[in-house]
């Protein structure tokens, strides 16, 4: 058993196939009467990818359209949370209001995730990890095994 959890990292590519990790988050928050931090990770352009949409779009409008892109996937993720909740649990598993905080970053995930974990002191965190293949269920998902190797915190590592 984890000693107390207050807060849960629940690390999400926002896939369909990533509800039994939300699922495991959504289980611990309810058994300690936790909160839940839902992150999703944006990677950044590569450096020809950002040279190309830099020299079709000026600062100003590339500024608008990222913020208004983080924005949309922002109310994307806090739709699939409560259509999560309003589908999938039962009334005595219903988190209390306020119990999950969406959060969008951008970063090189593994990073990203180790980061945010050390922003709110999370407790524990909890990701999926799909695998396709023998040798890829032994090495895991390559963010959820860099975050395995460098995080001091425990994680939840749900097979998707």
């Amino acid at each position: 058993m984890l000693p107390d959890v207050k807060k849960i990292l629940y690390a999400s590519d926002i896939d369909k196939g990533s509800r039994p990790a939300f699922r495991a988050a959504v289980s611990l928050c309810g058994h300690y009467n936790s909160e839940i931090t839902y992150l999703h990770i944006i990677e950044p352009l590569s450096a020809s990818a950002q040279s190309v949409v830099e020299t079709m779009m000026n600062d100003e409008s590339l500024h608008e359209m990222h913020t208004q892109g983080l924005e949309n996937l922002k109310r994307k993720m806090e739709d699939r949370i409560a259509r999560f909740c309003e589908t999938e649990l039962e009334e005595n598993e219903m988190l209390s209001e306020g119990s999950v905080q969406s959060r969008v970053e951008e970063g090189t995930p593994w990073k990203t995730i180790l980061r945010v974990a050390d922003d709110i002191d999370a407790d524990v965190i909890v990701m999926g990890t799909r695998t396709h293949s023998a040798v890829g269920q032994f090495l895991l998902g390559s963010t959820a095994n860099k975050v395995m190797q460098n995080s001091k915190r425990p994680i939840l590592i749900v097979p998707l």
